[in-house]
């Protein structure tokens, strides 16, 4: 089984059996380190961090130099440094890493029409329609390496498989820079021997509750009683994972993929005991989530919140709306409501508010009388005075003031919105 390293990689050679194998799934190597040895190359073969350098922010990526001392996402920056003190740390640009994005998947849909984007360095491809054009599902493969390297500049690692779950975790054991072909008539024998841990969708806290009850590799989740994994994981996806594990996926590529959530959070230069700061904060947050919602044409059915404390402990609330809105105040209201429901008073240093369970706005039925109706009258007047004098200029009176101890975000904004901004009302 590969690791996030790149050690104990498995590859295919060109040529190999790829009968009934049409799903492509491609996944970027170390995607931002690579975008940022692209544009510098003077970076290559270092252990770099992607992350703002003040110690305080997580890792957003790490080549793979520096994953070899334990370096990973999500990982504290001031850590990642203690386990590798010779790594550069790289600030993110997400423009740039956009970009590249971009071109990448201009290349996956010149090969085929049918591309799922997973996320800005992934995609699903479906090439059992073009094999006239390009030849068989492991020749479009290594074409698609061939082309991204070539025309792109950085490295991709491909599985080729019957269905997406088997050629997501087929992509994995290959990486970096690498393709592994699983014939369809070979799936049971590919799955059976790999951990729990390596089933797409299986995180750390799942695996742990298998693995309590001997329920290590996939060939005992096949051979489990359903009740024993219900008992571990639950219902639902206990028999979910009973299917995976027998190599049944009936999921296609989807070329159009409703967008989930919608979501910000705030990373502070210093962690924050004032609850006055925290729920403006979190006030914040949710106007510019009810901004991006209505830019989008969606509405929230449920609102979400992520406090994460000094000492990294994370919680995270939701709350199902009575009816879906995309007004910024009833989000901050919802927003604030779960704030209160948590015990902890520690200092806080990230907060995040996040709208789920997506529709388009209008798609429900009309109700007799609209309680957000003056709210978003209001918001939609903000929202054209930002488009008229930039997103920049224009916030709450609220929200004036409060900027001590804000930091620089850890995911990219839409359209290079910046997160401290003056404010004018």
């Amino acid at each position: 089984m590969g690791r996030g390293d790149g050690s104990g990689r498995i590859v295919s050679q060109a040529g190999a059996d790829d009968t009934g194998a049409g799903i492509l799934h491609v996944d970027m190597d170390a995607f931002y380190a690579s975008v940022e040895v692209l544009h510098d190359p003077s970076l290559r073969g270092l252990p770099l961090i992607i992350g703002a350098p003040d110690g305080r922010s997580v890792v957003s990526s790490a080549s793979y130099e520096a994953r070899r001392f334990g370096v990973r996402s999500a990982m504290p920056v001031s850590q990642a440094l203690r386990l590798c003190p010779t790594a550069r740390v790289v600030p993110p640009d997400f423009r740039r890493y956009q970009a590249v994005s971009q071109q990448v998947m201009t290349i996956f849909e010149s090969i085929t029409p049918i591309v799922e984007p997973l996320s800005i360095d992934e995609a699903f491809l479906d090439v059992r329609g073009v094999r006239r054009l390009w030849g068989s599902p492991g020749e479009i493969a290594v074409l698609l390496r061939r082309r991204v390297q070539d025309e792109v500049g950085i490295t991709c690692s491909v599985g080729v498989a019957a269905t997406k779950h088997v050629a997501k975790m087929a992509s994995t054991i290959s990486k970096p820079d690498g393709m592994l072909i699983v014939p369809a008539a070979r799936t049971q024998e590919f799955l059976d021997p790999r951990p729990v841990s390596a089933m797409w969708g299986v995180g750390p806290k799942a695996a742990e509750a298998l693995q309590r009850r001997g329920i290590r590799l996939i060939r005992d989740v096949r051979q489990s009683p359903p009740d024993a994994l219900e008992r571990a994981v639950g219902p639902a996806l206990g028999a979910r994972l009973q299917q995976l594990a027998r190599g049944e996926d009936a999921r296609a590529v989807e070329t159009h993929r409703v967008e989930k959530s919608v979501g910000h959070e705030e990373t502070f230069d210093r962690d924050i005991g004032d609850l006055e700061l925290l729920r403006s904060e979190l006030l914040r947050l949710a106007d510019r989530v009810g901004a991006r919602l209505r830019s989008a044409g969606w509405q929230a059915g449920t609102v979400s919140i992520k406090i994460r404390f000094a000492d990294f402990t994370t919680l995270s609330r939701s709350l199902s709306l009575a009816e879906p809105t995309d007004v910024g105040q009833r989000i901050g209201e919802t927003a604030l409501t779960l704030f209160d429901q948590i015990d902890r008073r520690d200092a806080v240093r990230l907060v995040g508010v996040r709208a789920e369970k997506l529709r388009e706005a209008g798609s429900g039925a009309m109700a007799l009388w609209d309680d957000d109706a003056e709210r978003r009258r209001l918001e939609g007047t903000l929202d054209d005075a930002r488009a008229r004098f930039g997103v920049g200029m224009v916030t709450r009176a609220r929200h004036i003031g409060r900027g001590d101890g804000r930091g620089a975000p850890q995911r990219p904004l839409p359209h290079g919105e910046e997160d401290q901004r003056p404010a004018v009302e």
